[in-house]
C-alpha cells in the first residue's frame, strides 16, 4: 500500500557474526524506481540544512552513520522524525516538505530519488508549497 505521507519503512536487515547488511531494491522496499542517489556528509554537528519540497519526486532519505533530524510537512501536517539506523528510511512522497538538522558528528544522510536533478522540480518557498497543498497562510 503506497501512503500519500512521510512514514517508515524498516528496510530488510542480514544479520550474522559478520555484522549487518540492509539493501533497497526498485519497486520492492520503495514504490519508485530510484533514478538518482545522493549523499550528504561532512555536515557540522548541530547544522541545519534549508528546507524544500519536490514537485512528483519521491525520496527515501536513511542515515547510513550517525544521526539526523528530519521536519516533513504535508497535507496531513508536519512530522518530526529522528533517523538513526540503516535499517530504517523515511519515505518522502511529492509535496512534502523537508528540513534537516541536528546533525551528528560524521553523520552520512543517503537519499534515493525517482527523478534526476531538475531545478523545475524543487518547491524552495514555503508559501508557494502551502499554496501547493490548498493550505491558507
Amino acid at each position: 500500500m503506497i501512503m500519500n505521507t512521510a512514514h517508515l519503512i524498516e528496510l530488510p536487515r542480514i544479520t550474522d557474526i559478520r555484522g549487518d547488511l540492509s539493501f533497497v531494491e526498485n519497486m520492492d522496499q520503495v514504490p519508485f524506481s530510484i533514478e538518482r542517489v545522493y549523499w550528504l556528509t561532512g555536515v557540522v554537528s548541530g547544522a541545519w540544512r534549508e528546507g524544500h519540497a519536490y514537485r512528483s519526486q519521491w525520496e527515501l532519505l536513511v542515515a547510513l552513520s550517525g544521526s539526523f533530524t528530519v521536519v516533513s510537512d504535508g497535507v496531513e501536517g508536519p512530522s518530526l522524525w529522528h533517523l538513526d539506523k540503516p535499517s530504517d528510511g523515511l519515505l518522502m512522497p511529492p509535496l512534502t516538505w523537508r528540513e534537516l538538522h541536528r546533525f551528528s558528528a560524521n553523520a552520512v544522510a543517503l537519499v534515493l530519488s525517482s527523478g534526476e536533478y531538475a531545478e523545475s522540480e524543487y518547491v524552495r518557498s514555503r508559501d508557494e508549497f502551502d499554496a501547493l497543498i490548498g493550505r491558507r497562510s
